[in-house]
């Protein structure tokens, strides 16, 4: 579960070695220190009372579903469009991705054109929202996927 704007959850990282092992705990302690310190606590309380309380968490899993199902039939929606357009290279990891963002494959190039070209949003390392994928956006999201791709 994850809750915006309150921090839950757990970070999970499995390491060759045990000498990554100690490098990555050394930068993960530096980096939650300040969770240890002064913990918030309304993000697990929120997802405490919905977790366990059956009548909330049935209803929670209701809303949950068609969430999850629209964001599933954007991807579909996306990396068809793609294909269609015939844009260079293998999008299936845009259906084989899961969660609220993709990560498209494009470059930092790419991604920065995007944003100022075509004014569609993404971080440099072209992660997209999903959410921000609509019937009536795709195709427009495609194309210009396919313009900064076949750039020169």
């Amino acid at each position: 579960m994850g809750l915006y704007g309150e921090r839950i959850g757990a970070m999970h990282v499995v390491c060759a070695d045990k000498a990554t092992k100690e490098i990555v705990i050394s930068q993960i302690r530096g980096i939650i220190r300040a969770n240890y310190s002064s913990p918030p606590k309304h993000g697990a309380m929120i997802a405490a009372a919905i977790l366990t309380k059956p009548e909330i968490r049935k209803q929670w899993l209701a809303e949950l579903g068609p969430v999850c199902k629209r964001m599933t039939e954007m991807r579909v929606a996306l990396r068809s469009a793609l294909e269609k357009k015939g844009v260079p290279g293998d999008w299936s990891h845009i259906t084989t991705q899961i969660g609220m963002f993709s990560f498209t494959g494009l470059t930092p190039e790419q991604s920065d054109k995007m944003v100022k070209q075509h004014h569609i949003y993404m971080t440099k390392n072209g992660r997209i929202s999903v959410c921000g994928i609509t019937t009536k956006n795709v195709d427009y999201i495609a194309e210009c996927i396919k313009e900064v791709v076949t750039a020169k």
